[in-house]
């Protein structure tokens, strides 16, 4: 893996309170998940996510990413998945940019959750996954692109826990 490089958005404002991004793309091949999970791990240890928040971000980035490669291109070139992660305050946005076929998650009716776990099947609960695990999802089609943003609020170091 290259050298992960993380930057300021906002080059005049260098304090602690400007968010962190950080930005890296993919090819459209499933053995692209374990440079994924590192990307997503370096940046959660920079920007001092919790575990449990960084196995929450990697399960719907991974989710995401899975369903981008098996359905989102209808040929068999390369093709460039972008993803920029920005932690601002106590919000992670997550954006994820791909060039495939248009497809807007949030239009797709979500596939029932079965009460018996015998029933479940794989497949078809990604989506479910990810808005159960995000605080905000908006999709938009810009540039002949999907464009996907993500938010999860997370708790800062600092911030009194809830009782």
């Amino acid at each position: 893996m290259d050298s992960p490089e993380i930057s300021d958005n906002n080059e005049s404002a260098k304090d602690s309170c400007a968010p962190q991004t950080y930005a890296f793309g993919l090819k459209n091949d499933l053995s692209e998940l374990t440079v994924l999970r590192r990307h997503v791990e370096y940046f959660g240890q920079i920007a001092g996510l919790s575990q449990d928040c960084l196995f929450e971000i990697i399960l719907c980035l991974d989710e995401l990413f899975t369903n981008i490669v098996s359905y989102g291109f209808d040929d068999d070139r390369h093709h460039l998945i972008q993803f920029t992660l920005q932690l601002d305050n106590d919000v992670l946005i997550l954006d994820v940019e791909d060039g495939g076929i248009p497809f807007n998650p949030l239009s797709k009716q979500e596939t029932p959750v079965p009460i018996d776990p015998k029933n479940i099947k794989i497949g078809g609960l990604g989506i479910h996954i990810v808005k159960n695990l995000t605080n905000d999802i908006c999709y938009q089609r810009n540039r002949g692109k999907n464009c996907l943003t993500l938010k999860k609020a997370i708790e800062s170091a600092d911030s009194p826990l809830a009782i």
